[in-house]
């Protein structure tokens, strides 16, 4: 059984995003003592939802070039 590659981007999306909002309220109520950390997170939660965004446009390319071929 394969997993389709949109469902895994989608996932990783969203995962991505929640890190993102939980390490932006963790800084807005937190103190400055966690900031380097705080942004570091952010920053490799930007980076993952870039890399799956990336993977869902890939694997939309290649279904619309299959569908292409098929057609």
């Amino acid at each position: 059984m394969t997993i389709p590659p949109l469902s895994i981007a989608a996932a990783g999306m969203q995962n991505a995003a929640n890190r993102f909002e939980a390490s932006a309220r963790r800084t807005a109520s937190g103190s400055l003592d966690n900031l380097a950390v705080e942004a570091v997170e952010q920053i490799r939660a930007k980076q993952d939802f870039s890399a799956n965004a990336a993977v869902a446009r890939t694997a939309d390319e290649m279904t619309g070039t299959l569908l292409d071929i098929l057609v």
